[in-house]
């Protein structure tokens, strides 16, 4: 296909569409879950892997498919991302048993890092300058967020009215069309001077984690002191070690550990692995609780996250004017600091409650990601050179996507088993739930803390100066 003609708007709108899906992938998933596990016999552990198998793919992929991108094209990973995904979407769908549909979660988690690792370098080079950029990125994390919290409601109608195969067959014409969109408005960009592919840092970051969240996800069930969980977190701890020190020794490390030397770029990160690992990871449980505990039906659940998704919206597309008069870094902090609050306030949610006991709560961190997600676009772009652009949006995404897998499996460590699938005490969910919560609360606060510390002094204007590692 060679019928590309590039229009700023067009990338724009490819992106956006293209984010949308990822992002609706991870969230209509989680009212299906309860359907899933019936219909596929899974316990709770292989559930939790249908998040986690597609997050944790994506978390550790994607700096190699940054890497990737700068050398030989971002167009051209990004529309290879959206093909993969697309297929493996339909593997998910035609799925017969849980070890199926998780692998094929992960492959299409692969496809998932190949679009997020390209997608903002592109738009970074459709919008060279502000104030196009920045109503780009409130446009983009407009998208991010309100796709998300639409999810659930967009999960339960196809599961309540088709079937739960419904939420990945949904994915194949808005595969197609972003695909044929993609060859219409992109134009290709490249890095002039791409970094090498770093392929021990990628095996040791890929195992690290991989053994991490496969010791949180069993640990309950194995024992936290069987010498197989103890033996997995002491691997993980290793390999995640080992990587730290490749990654100072490799003449172009996949991280180069140098740009946390900015307090901006370290901020980013920081903050996206903080609203990841809280908030939504713990979309999961609250789901769960909706569903097993309340008793709601899927599209019930969906529309229980309603009105945080219209607030969330109105938000995020408000944070483009924010974003020119107020520090992006100050709207990090303030959006943290909400979803802390927000989370907080969902412990009012008991076993007998009414759905309504949730939405102050949901209310409060709708208000703060609706904050933070354009916001921290901009951050995360701008602390590094636009030449690096893949990289930076690489890193801000394996943050992003690694927050959610280990949230995912830590947080199923303090919910029982049984109950999370309507099997035991509804008490006893909800209070590991309860708990849950107010970890997640306290991670938002430590995210808030230290976005307060590196990101309040940035200016509204992007970084312009170079930071480039070192390659010798």
């Amino acid at each position: 296909m060679r019928f590309h003609r590039f229009s700023s708007a067009g990338t724009l709108a490819v992106v956006c569409l293209a984010t949308a899906m990822l992002m609706l992938d991870i969230a209509v998933v989680n009212t299906a879950l309860p359907k899933i596990a019936a219909n596929l016999h899974s316990n709770l552990t292989g559930i939790q892997w249908i998040i986690d198998a597609y997050t944790l793919a994506l978390a550790t992929v994607v700096l190699t498919a940054g890497s990737i991108a700068d050398r030989i094209g971002r167009r051209l990973i990004f529309t290879a991302g959206i093909e993969l995904f697309t297929a493996t979407s339909l593997a998910c769908a035609l799925a017969s048993n849980i070890a199926l549909l998780d692998a094929a979660r992960a492959l299409q988690g692969i496809g998932a890092a190949m679009m997020f690792a390209s997608s903002l370098a592109i738009l970074v080079d459709a919008f060279p300058t502000d104030p196009g950029r920045a109503k780009a990125f409130a446009a983009y994390g407009a998208t991010m967020g309100a796709s998300f919290a639409v999810g659930p409601l967009v999960g339960g109608a196809l599961t309540s009215g088709i079937s739960w195969r419904a939420v990945f067959y949904v994915n194949v014409p808005l595969g197609i069309a972003a695909l044929f969109a993609s060859y219409a408005w992109l134009r290709e960009s490249r890095d002039p001077w791409p970094r090498a592919i770093d392929r021990i840092g990628q095996a040791t970051l890929t195992g690290g984690l991989f053994l991490l969240v496969f010791a949180l996800l069993r640990g309950n069930q194995e024992g936290w002191g069987s010498p197989r969980i103890v033996a997995e977190l002491v691997g993980a701890a290793g390999l995640l070690a080992l990587f730290v020190v490749t990654e100072t020794r490799v003449q172009q490390p996949m991280l180069p550990l140098r740009l946390f030397r900015r307090p901006d770029f370290g901020g980013a990160q920081i903050a996206a692995f903080a609203i990841s690992a809280s908030f939504f990871a713990l979309f999961l449980y609250t789901t769960l609780y909706l569903q097993e505990v309340l008793g709601l039906s899927p599209i019930e659940a969906g529309l229980v996250y309603l009105p945080g998704t219209i607030l969330m919206f109105a938000v995020s597309a408000a944070t483009a004017q924010l974003t020119r008069r107020i520090r992006p870094g100050l709207l990090v902090v303030a959006g943290l600091a909400l979803v802390a609050g927000g989370l907080a306030l969902m412990t009012l949610a008991g076993a007998h409650s009414s759905w309504t006991a949730l939405l102050p709560g949901e209310l409060v961190v709708c208000v703060g990601t609706g904050l933070l997600n354009p916001a921290l676009a901009a951050v995360a772009m701008g602390s590094i050179s636009e030449r690096q652009s893949g990289l930076a949006a690489g890193v801000n995404d394996a943050f992003r996507q690694g927050g959610i897998a280990v949230g995912v499996a830590a947080f199923g460590a303090l919910v029982p088993t049984a109950a999370a699938l309507g099997h035991g005490s509804p008490e006893a969910y909800v209070a590991g739930m309860h708990t849950a919560l107010l970890v997640g609360a306290a991670l938002a606060v430590a995210g808030a803390l230290a976005s307060a510390v590196l990101l309040t002094g940035l200016r509204n204007e992007a970084a312009t100066g170079e930071l480039v590692p070192d390659v010798a």
